[in-house]
């Protein structure tokens, strides 16, 4: 699962942070400054996250968001027991941990990620999956190669043109196949980042579609998150060719104590944190 962190920001992963932080800004973004800004952001970054979110993820365990959310739980991809001899593809797979799990119930799953750091992680954790470095916009793969397409918080996020990425699913999946991706629940975007109280009150408008961008000294862009309304998404899937037969918006569980960047049990239990969308290709 690939989220959000933001922290130190470093020329060259495991190099000590540079004193010059980042601006925070909101402003236009193409595609081509989001992915190379994502690509950067989390070749930096990507020791620090595993670092901190690692034991919370594990090493082979699919979790769908900070509330931990379980696919072995939740069975948004189907039961357990019928993901067997399934094609599987991972979009932002991040250290891979999601294919992990699928592996072990006997699917065949590929983990595709921008961040070579990121997949680097996935190699040191354990080999024997195979893994692709693309960018989600442009899979490398043949039409109908998939069964089903999973990403925990990878790429969607961060991508300028979701419908792109969409129809690019829609592309690579087989008919009858499902495609589920969980976001920051949209309407996260009206409060402060922040896991206390200063983070439940609406500090933004739900409705300003305008990029949230991190840009150095020299004005590039070094983090791209882009917001999509509930609604907004729902059309993107539709555009993308997909058909929403479920939209899962975990509750917080009382034995997740933890706070992970604007995630946590105070805020988790008053507003939705992750919204998960459940589509199948026609």
């Amino acid at each position: 699962m690939s989220q959000e962190i933001h922290g130190t920001y470093s020329s060259e992963p495991g190099e000590p942070a540079e004193s010059a932080e980042p601006e925070a800004t909101r402003r236009a973004t193409d595609e081509a400054e989001s992915s190379r800004a994502s690509r950067g952001w989390w070749d930096r970054n990507a020791d620090e996250y595993q670092s901190d979110h690692g034991g919370f993820l594990g090493d082979d365990r699919f979790v769908w968001g900070p509330e931990g959310l379980d696919e072995a739980e939740a069975g948004l991809l189907g039961p357990a027991a019928s993901l067997e001899g399934l094609d599987v593809l991972e979009i932002g797979a991040g250290a891979a941990q999601c294919s992990r799990w699928l592996a072990a119930q006997g699917a065949r799953p590929v983990a595709l990620d921008l961040s070579h750091r990121q997949l680097q992680h996935a190699l040191r954790i354990g080999e024997g999956l195979p893994l692709v470095e693309a960018d989600a916009g442009r899979l490398p793969f043949r039409d109908a190669s998939f069964d089903l397409a999973c990403s925990a918080y990878g790429a969607v996020p961060f991508v300028a043109d979701p419908v792109r990425v969409f129809r690019e699913v829609h592309r690579v999946l087989r008919p009858g196949g499902r495609w589920v991706f969980s976001v920051t629940h949209p309407v996260r975007w009206a409060f402060p980042d922040e896991p206390g109280p200063e983070g439940l009150s609406v500090a933004a408008s739900y409705f300003d579609r305008v990029p949230y961008v991190e840009q150095d000294e020299a004005g590039n862009a070094v983090y791209v998150e882009h917001h999509r309304t509930l609604g907004d998404r729902v059309r993107d899937v539709v555009a993308g060719g997909f058909r929403l037969v479920d939209l899962v918006e975990p509750e917080w569980p009382a034995w997740n104590n933890q706070e992970w960047g604007g995630w946590s049990p105070l805020r988790g239990n008053l507003i939705p944190g992750t919204a998960i969308f459940v589509c199948e290709r026609d």
